[in-house]
C-alpha cells in the first residue's frame, strides 16, 4: 500500500513537472515572438497536464480541497485576465503616454493634471452625481411603488410585472434611439414647441433620467417583489388582528423586513447609474451648452462620467489621459459603493 502511494505521488510530481516544463516553454516562444505555431497547444497541454497532476496526488486528508481549487481555477483565472491585469495594466498606463499600441515613456502625474483641468470633465462629474443622487432615489421609490402594486390583492398581477420588466430587457441603445424620436418629434408635436427639449442641457439631463427610469425601474420592481414576497404571512395576519391600517403595516412591518433587499437595490441603482453609458450616448451623446463653467464654454452639457472617458479615448485618441480618467472613476465608484454599503447596513441594524 506505501509503496503503491509512493508511485503515485511519483507519477503525479512527475506529470506537473512535464506540464509546467510546457507550460513555462508556452509562455517563452510567446514572450520572445517566435512562430512556432504549437505554442498555443502547448501552454493548453500544459495547464490541463497540471491539474490532472494535481487531481491524481495521493493526499486523502486535502483531497477534497484540491478538486475546490481545480473547480474553481477556471473563474479565478477569467476573472484575473478580465479584470485584475486589466486594472494592474490600467494604471501603470494611466502614468505613460500610452497611444493604444505602444508606450514612448513615462509621464508620472500629467495625465492626471491635464485630467483635473479639463472642465468639460469635472463638469461630467458633477451631472453624474446629479444623475446618480436622482435615480437612486426615483428607481428604488418608483420600484417599490410597483412591487407593492403588484403584490396587492388585484387582477393581473402577472400581466403587470411583466409589463413593467419589459423596458429592461431592451438594449440601451436602442431604448435611446427610441426615446429620441419621441422627444424629437412626438412630444415636440404633442406641446406645439419647435425645439426639442434634447436641445437644452437641463431638460435633456432630465429625459436621460426619465428614460432610465422607465428601463430599469421593472428590474428593481422584480427584486422588491422578491423581498416583499418572502415576508411570512403570520406577520402580517398578527398585525391585522392588533389592528394595524395598512400605513402602519407598510412602514413598521414591511420596510423594516426587506431592509436588505433595499441595500441590495439601493448598491445596484448606485452602480448602474454611475457607470450609465448607452442611453447617455444614444439619447444625447453629450451634447448641451453650458455657457459658463469655471470660465468655460462647455457643449458637453448631458455627457456623464462614463461617455466622457470613452469620448477622451476614442473620439481624441487620448488613451493615456482616458485612462487616468478611468482610474479615478473606480476610485469614486468603490470609495461611494463602499461608504452606501457601510450605511445601509448600519440602518439595516436599526431596523
Amino acid at each position: 500500500m506505501k509503496a503503491n502511494t509512493v508511485a503515485s505521488k511519483a507519477l503525479s510530481i512527475a506529470v506537473m513537472a512535464a506540464s509546467l516544463i510546457l507550460l513555462f516553454a508556452a509562455l517563452a516562444l510567446d514572450f520572445t515572438g517566435s512562430g512556432f505555431k504549437g505554442r498555443g497547444a502547448l501552454l493548453v497541454v500544459g495547464m490541463i497536464g497540471f491539474f490532472v497532476g494535481l487531481y491524481l496526488f495521493p493526499t486523502p486528508k486535502n483531497h477534497r480541497k484540491i478538486v475546490y481549487i481545480i473547480f474553481l481555477f477556471p473563474l479565478l483565472f477569467t476573472f484575473a485576465v478580465t479584470v485584475i491585469i486589466p486594472l494592474v495594466l490600467g494604471i501603470g498606463y494611466s502614468f505613460t503616454d500610452w497611444t493604444g499600441v505602444a508606450i514612448t515613456k513615462n509621464v508620472g502625474l500629467a495625465n492626471y493634471s491635464t485630467m483635473f483641468h479639463d472642465p468639460a470633465f469635472l463638469y461630467s462629474i458633477l451631472i453624474t452625481f446629479i444623475f446618480v443622487v436622482l435615480n437612486m432615489v426615483l428607481i428604488n421609490l418608483v420600484g417599490f411603488l410597483l412591487a407593492l402594486l403588484c403584490t396587492s390583492a388585484i387582477k393581473a398581477t402577472g400581466f403587470f410585472r411583466a409589463a413593467y420588466f419589459l423596458p429592461n430587457l431592451i438594449g440601451g441603445i436602442v431604448l435611446g434611439y427610441i426615446w429620441q424620436f419621441v422627444f424629437n418629434n412626438v412630444l415636440t408635436k404633442m406641446t406645439n414647441t419647435s425645439a426639442s427639449i434634447l436641445s437644452q442641457s437641463k431638460p435633456a439631463l432630465i429625459a436621460i433620467v426619465v428614460v432610465y427610469l422607465w428601463q430599469y425601474g421593472g428590474y428593481i420592481m422584480l427584486i422588491y417583489i422578491t423581498g416583499l414576497t418572502q415576508i411570512p404571512g403570520d406577520v402580517l395576519e398578527a398585525a391585522a388582528i392588533d389592528g394595524a391600517n395598512a400605513r402602519q403595516t407598510l412602514f413598521q412591518i414591511k420596510i423594516p423586513m426587506i431592509a436588505s433587499t433595499i441595500t441590495i437595490c439601493t448598491f445596484l441603482t448606485l452602480t448602474s447609474a454611475f457607470k450609465q453609458f448607452d442611453v447617455n450616448m444614444s439619447l444625447t451623446n453629450g451634447a448641451g451648452s453650458v455657457p459658463n463653467f469655471m470660465g468655460s464654454y462647455l457643449s458637453n452639457g448631458t455627457q456623464m462620467l462614463a461617455l466622457n472617458i470613452y469620448n477622451t479615448a476614442i473620439a481624441k485618441n487620448s488613451y493615456a489621459v482616458g485612462q487616468a480618467k478611468a482610474v479615478l472613476f473606480f476610485i469614486i465608484l468603490a470609495v461611494v459603493s463602499l461608504i452606501q454599503v457601510r450605511v445601509s447596513n448600519s440602518k439595516e441594524v436599526e431596523l
